[in-house]
């Protein structure tokens, strides 16, 4: 299908650092839940309010989400937040991606942790009326504190009526999904102290890390 096309989007964003099999599973998950036509995993260039961590930079980070996402139809790498460069606010980015797509319904799939900051972003009012919103649930009491959070920005409707409108343009739903033990510090962790990290990131990416020597060192930030 061409990406002219699209009319249904998902958005799974993030630093990508690096990108693990977590984040390819969840792109899957919700390609499939939800009956979307492409999730793009989004890079950001620089996320707003993170703390410091070693960074081998967008570039990088952009390559291994290509080569993660490479083989698996329907999800692919977007640089649109790369190459606008600066800080990557969620808003800014849905705008941008509803004036390529302006029939494409987008849906941003965020984790649960994620979601419960949504009042603390810059325009979340904006967001909401973007996109709807996609929990991902590990455990069962996962998304209540995050649809709270949502509530209070406005638009996030109660968990009867999530169900009965998972395929609406607004408000938010809960993406029910096993829980999967990775996280990008502990790859970066597992990389800097000399371990093998294939059966957290995949061949291709795992390749990549080591062929460029990335995360290699415990400490220290490089730029981004």
């Amino acid at each position: 299908m061409a990406l002219d096309d699209l009319r249904s989007v998902g958005i799974v964003g993030g630093t990508f650092n690096p990108p693990h099999l977590g984040h390819l599973a969840l792109a899957r998950h919700a390609l499939t839940e939800l009956d979307l036509e492409r999730v793009f995993l989004m890079p950001a260039y620089r996320a707003p309010g993170k703390p410091p961590e070693p960074d081998p930079g967008a570039e990088h980070r952009v390559r291994m989400c290509r080569l993660a996402a490479a083989g698996t139809a329907g999800v692919s790498a977007c640089v649109l937040e790369v190459e606008r460069g600066g800080t990557s606010y969620t808003a800014d980015t849905l705008r941008a991606i509803h004036e390529d797509w302006p029939d494409a319904e987008l849906t941003l799939i965020v984790g649960a942790d994620t979601a419960r900051t949504m009042p603390s972003w810059r325009d979340p009012e904006n967001v909401l009326e973007l996109a709807r919103i996609a929990i991902a649930e590990r455990e069962p009491t996962d998304a209540e504190e995050a649809l709270a959070a949502l509530a209070a920005v406005g638009g996030a409707p109660g968990r009867e009526e999530r169900r009965e409108r998972r395929t609406s343009t607004a408000g938010a739903l809960v993406l029910e999904m096993p829980r999967i033990g990775i996280s990008s510090s502990l790859v970066r962790r597992r990389v800097a102290e000399g371990e093998r990290v294939e059966d957290l990131v995949g061949g291709a990416v795992a390749g990549y890390i080591a062929q460029l020597g990335l995360y290699r060192e415990p400490a220290g930030i490089r730029g981004s």
